[in-house]
């Protein structure tokens, strides 16, 4: 793909952000509009890639204990949340981001969620203090950070037994060095994202 044709695919996926905004597609907030920073890197899952991403999970979603490693704007975590899920949280390091988590999760009443600012990959590096059911791993592009982010979910106690893992990456990615004990249940790709579902063995 030339770099032309990755700018307008890129303004393609600004603006299917509705102008600042993401759209909660189902659940108890269904069709509310949300607002995100503006800033560079934030890339919110499409509607589309949602819609299938919890089309896997309908079965799992309700009162489980989710984790959103990498929130940015909170579109995933705030769809689970209008899903049901138990409680949600939501690492982001970008104080800006942080605050407007924040402040969409006031706007919900959503007491369920939680922000927490800081580097993700150091957070998860403690010892877990809890487990997860359901994890969203959609880190900002070539960074390299799916790999380590998995190895310190399994290797420091955040997965509970048979936990989904939901991996979103760029396409030209070929290769990821997954925890061995991890099934691909689902996965599906565009010429520019691959988003998989793994489940822990």
């Amino acid at each position: 793909m030339s770099r032309n044709q990755r700018t307008k695919s890129n303004e393609k996926s600004r603006k299917s952000i509705k102008g600042g905004f993401i759209r909660l597609i189902s659940g108890k907030w269904r069709g509310k509009k949300l607002p995100v920073k503006d800033i560079q890197g934030l890339r919110p899952t499409t509607d589309r890639t949602k819609e299938t991403l919890f089309n896997w999970l309908m079965h799992n979603i309700n009162d489980a204990n989710c984790l959103d490693c990498f929130s940015g704007s909170g579109s995933l975590a705030f769809e689970a949340l209008s899903r049901y899920a138990q409680k949600v949280t939501l690492l982001e390091k970008d104080k800006s981001v942080v605050k407007q988590l924040r402040e969409n999760l006031t706007v919900l009443n959503a007491e369920n969620g939680c922000v927490i600012e800081g580097d993700t990959i150091q957070f998860l590096q403690q010892t877990a203090q809890q487990q997860y059911n359901i994890v969203f791993i959609d880190p900002p592009f070539n960074n390299a950070l799916v790999e380590p982010c998995c190895e310190a979910l399994l290797q420091n106690g955040y997965l509970a037994p048979d936990a989904l893992i939901y991996i979103e990456r760029e396409s030209e990615l070929t290769h990821l060095n997954l925890p061995e004990s991890w099934q691909l249940l689902k996965e599906k790709s565009t010429s520019q994202v691959t988003y998989q579902l793994y489940q822990q063995g």
